[in-house]
């Protein structure tokens, strides 16, 4: 009943996320649509979706450039060394990730600590073939051997259901988004009088398509970034359950998440841009503790409190 438990949360969180993604292209297809036509289509209707190949030429390079070396440059931005096997703690540390990494049947990711006494982790990467897991110094204080584990596998959950390649999308998602809204925004002053004139023979329909275009374009850097929390957020509860599945031990997972909360400083090490890649908000905002109303639209990551009991739940039901 627990791993039946398990599969029905990662199913759950998996549809909960595909459907989030297909709605975020399909915004990003209607401002595509919406400044071609306003904005460089004819009168008649759209030309070259200009505006549209453009932005989605932008999000393929971006995503291309951070499948390839973005990875390293998350390990730079947080300082993270290689770990050293000379030192116990990262001696058994990098046995855990050994560990875990064959439990989920994938290659070892390459192994870094960061110089930082706030505990958490991150994952990061392109793929199971290409990853690494980084975690604190802090990390390795505050946790003994059963709770590291948990920790890790839930990053190597991560590794596993492809979220580190999933997040490289939905930044590329989010830059194609922000510069069809800064071309629109542009393209308004100096091309969208001529553009509404010419088209104004088109009906009522073609009007509330237009004004729906333009609000959606004030409001599309704001949508972009709260997509892209959503999406962090119904990771990081797939992944708990996924990382729970390799253990069998939600209970470790659980007391490792109240003793990160516990610890109230910040991650100074770890960067804005690379706090949801981690296990808990590096910065430690009072918005990730609560559910729903604006918590429900700028949390980077679910509120700890809920996390737990939904550990707590697996572990016990059956």
């Amino acid at each position: 009943m627990a791993a039946a438990n398990l599969f029905e949360q990662q199913k759950k969180n998996l549809r909960r996320t595909t459907g989030i993604l297909v709605g975020f292209v399909g915004f990003l297809t209607f401002l595509g649509i919406g400044a071609d036509f306003f904005l460089y289509g004819s009168g008649a209707g759209p030309g070259f979706p200009i505006a549209t190949v453009g932005a989605l030429f932008f999000g393929a390079a971006s995503s291309l450039w951070a499948l390839k070396a973005g990875d390293r440059a998350v390990l730079e931005s947080a300082n993270a060394v290689v770990v050293d096997r000379a030192d116990p703690r990262q001696h058994v540390l990098d046995n855990v990730v050994e560990e875990m990494a064959i439990a989920s049947g994938l290659p070892k990711p390459a192994v870094y600590v960061i110089p930082d006494s706030d505990p958490n982790a991150f994952a990061t990467g392109s793929g199971p073939e290409k990853s690494s897991i980084a975690v604190t110094a802090g990390l390795l204080d505050a946790l003994n051997r059963e709770e590291l584990q948990a920790v890790v596998s839930h990053e190597m959950a991560h590794v596993r259901n492809y979220d580190v390649r999933l997040m490289t999308v939905v930044a590329a998602l989010v830059g194609s988004v922000l510069l069809i809204s800064d071309w629109g925004r542009r393209g308004i002053g100096w091309g969208g009088r001529r553009r509404s004139s010419r088209a104004g023979g088109g009906g009522i329909f073609l009007l509330v398509f237009l004004v729906l275009w333009v609000v959606s374009l004030v409001l599309a850097p704001l949508i972009a970034r709260l997509v892209a929390m959503a999406v962090s957020r119904e990771r990081e509860y797939l992944a708990d359950a996924s990382g729970s599945e390799l253990t069998r031990n939600p209970l470790a997972l659980a007391s490792a998440l109240e003793k990160i909360d516990a610890a109230v400083a910040p991650t100074p090490s770890i960067k804005q841009g690379v706090a949801h890649l981690c296990i808990e908000d590096p910065r430690g905002r009072v918005v990730n503790e609560h559910e729903g109303g604006w918590a429900g639209l700028f949390a980077t990551h679910p509120p700890i409190a809920k996390r737990i009991a939904l550990l707590r739940e697996m572990a016990y039901r059956g």
